[in-house]
């Protein structure tokens, strides 16, 4: 009898201490089942309304077209290579970056329409609603890369170090997206306003020009250049255009030198960052 309850003290032991371990694998599942939930609700909005998905496109293959043959014969690639592989990474970096308005204004029409409220009333977990935008739009943000090297390669932009260093840099690129949909987020759930697009679109272009995507950090003043090789935007298009195997403009400073890692240093450290700040505000809002 005193071998039997030992050895149930201990079985009963050990299933608590595996207890909470159960209860997070739970809530985890939980979790991202009512993300992907959230997902399939805006992939169904995008099928009943799909002009917003072409516009998307279309503006990105203007912008292709409009700098490869508008500005192109007055831009000097460095090393005197084809100026359309010089431009495609930095495009398809532009994209990503571009996206966050759209990011912005999908949760904060959420937002402005009461959905979000009506989402917190619900017994669902506190991150789904952020996760399933994000999944989203990275889903969306994949469509758009395929469509943007599609019409890069019709204009004539080509990879020259196989297809794994070619992945790699579309990963990279998708990384900067991921990692730039959260910092939207977290805006458009704190100033949950669409009014305020207008002033985010007034910040995202100085951010993208202050880079090395159209033209040298060496060109620029001392300071202002030495912002633009710290650009989390700089480091992905030079880890691109090292990858891809296009040319691109160097630069001197530690930044420069190491573009492939900060390439990654940057977007991990704004997802840890903004990933918990915008499920945060989530569950602040007020209903």
């Amino acid at each position: 009898m005193s071998g039997s309850s030992e050895a149930t003290v201990l079985t009963t032991t050990a299933d608590e201490r595996r207890a909470p371990e159960r209860r997070l694998a739970q809530r985890l599942r939980w979790a991202l089942a009512d993300g992907w939930t959230i997902t399939l609700r805006d992939l169904k909005h995008w099928a009943a309304q799909p002009w917003q998905i072409v516009f998307g496109l279309l503006f990105s293959v203007m912008l292709v077209l409009m700098f490869g043959y508008l500005f192109g014969g007055a831009i000097e690639v460095p090393g005197g290579g084809d100026y359309r592989e010089f431009l495609m990474p930095g495009m398809f970096a532009m994209t990503m970056l571009f996206g966050l308005e759209a990011t912005y204004t999908a949760v904060t029409t959420d937002a402005d329409r009461g959905v979000t409220d009506r989402f917190r009333a619900m017994p669902m977990a506190g991150s789904a609603v952020v996760v399933g935008r994000a999944t989203a739009d990275m889903l969306n943000s994949v469509l758009t890369l395929v469509a943007m090297a599609a019409c890069g390669l019709a204009v004539g932009w080509r990879w020259h170090e196989g297809i794994g260093p070619a992945l790699a840099a579309f990963g990279l690129l998708l990384l900067l997206r991921f990692a730039l949909l959260w910092l939207g987020i977290w805006l458009a759930l704190v100033l949950r306003s669409p009014e305020a697009l207008m002033a985010l679109q007034i910040l995202v272009w100085p951010l993208g020009f202050l880079s090395n995507v159209y033209v040298s950090p060496e060109t620029m003043p001392g300071w202002l250049g030495a912002v633009a090789e710290w650009n989390p935007l700089s480091a992905t298009v030079s880890a691109a255009r090292e990858l891809f195997g296009n040319p691109g403009w160097g630069g001197e400073s530690w930044a420069a030198q190491h573009a492939t890692l900060m390439a990654v240093v940057w977007p991990v450290a704004l997802v840890c960052l903004f990933f918990s700040l915008s499920v945060r505000a989530y569950r602040r809002l007020s209903c």
